[in-house]
């Protein structure tokens, strides 16, 4: 007897474009390796999720989601709205890719499909991870809020097929701009904190913006979240402190501090911007976030 299609739901607008003029190669690559998938495309922002939610509520088996964070993010609350662990293989082909990189998933897109197909042949077990959830949203990778989710605003606007280099481009608009400190209320574990901080990342992996190494203590299968709190600081420190960003080295700097948590609430005094797996948020002043370990069946 056959076995049905595996469905592969694919974002065309992933990586600025790149996943709709790679979708016939992806669905392809499976193929020649006698792995069939029926190829969805989606349509509009919470298309991907809605279809997922649909397969994972019927119980419908093993998926594939080819895409960028946004397409992961939207997969996850999918999966995990319909209250199930439906395993997923990812291709990355997005703009940052960040999960890819947290799960360490070649960020090549064919070599990606070649060892998820080889996996699927090969009926490897899946693997759990992590995911959390913020608020009514789950995320997959981590929640910024503050100065870097406003980066992050701004670099959606941009279409330049440059890859992580846009989020690069962003944070010097936004400081041409000016850096936001707002004032908040912070409590986890038994530490509160009240004042104002430049942001608040709470990391399951390690990395945002494609190219920024916000939380490299971070793994998204140990139980915990990562928090990283930057102190208010000027316009001349935050450049002084993105190289060390990229590297991976800001943790032992005095303005940032590190804590591993499970739980974190914040209260701003007036809305702040926030993003969940880079996807941008209304602004809002409460936020409550939680871990919810093993959480994700991953292939």
């Amino acid at each position: 007897m056959t076995n049905p299609p595996i469905p592969l739901f694919l974002n065309p607008v992933a990586g600025r474009g790149r996943a709709g003029r790679h979708a016939t190669a992806i669905r392809d690559s499976f193929a020649a390796r006698n792995v069939p998938v029926e190829l969805i495309e989606s349509s509009a922002v919470g298309d991907l999720e809605q279809r997922v939610f649909d397969h994972a509520k019927s119980d419908g088996g093993l998926l594939i989601v080819a895409g960028g964070d946004g397409s992961v993010h939207e997969t996850v609350n999918g999966i995990l709205t319909a209250g199930t662990r439906t395993p997923m293989g990812v291709i990355p082909i997005g703009t940052g890719n960040d999960f890819a990189k947290a799960c360490s998933i070649p960020l090549d897109w064919e070599m990606a499909a070649s060892l998820l197909a080889d996996r699927i042949s090969e009926s490897v077990p899946t693997r759990y991870i992590d995911a959390g959830k913020m608020n009514e949203r789950f995320f997959a990778n981590g929640v910024g809020i503050g100065f870097d989710a406003k980066i992050n605003r701004i670099a959606e606007k941009y279409s330049w097929p440059i890859g992580d280099f846009v989020y690069l481009i962003a944070v010097l608009e936004g400081l041409w701009d000016g850096v936001i400190t707002p004032s908040v209320k912070m409590r986890y574990g038994d530490s509160e904190y009240e004042g104002r901080i430049t942001l608040a990342n709470i990391s399951n992996g390690s990395w945002v913006g494609g190219m920024f190494y916000i939380a490299p203590m971070a793994e998204n299968d140990d139980g915990h979240l990562d928090l990283i709190v930057a102190a208010p600081v000027s316009r001349s420190r935050v450049l002084a402190l993105l190289p060390k960003l990229i590297r991976g080295t800001h943790t032992e700097e005095a303005d940032i501090s590190c804590e591993r948590i499970t739980e974190f609430e914040l209260h701003a005094d007036a809305p702040v911007p926030s993003h969940i797996d880079g996807e941008t948020q209304p602004l809002q002043t409460d936020f409550r976030i939680q871990i919810m370990p093993d959480a994700l069946a991953l292939l």
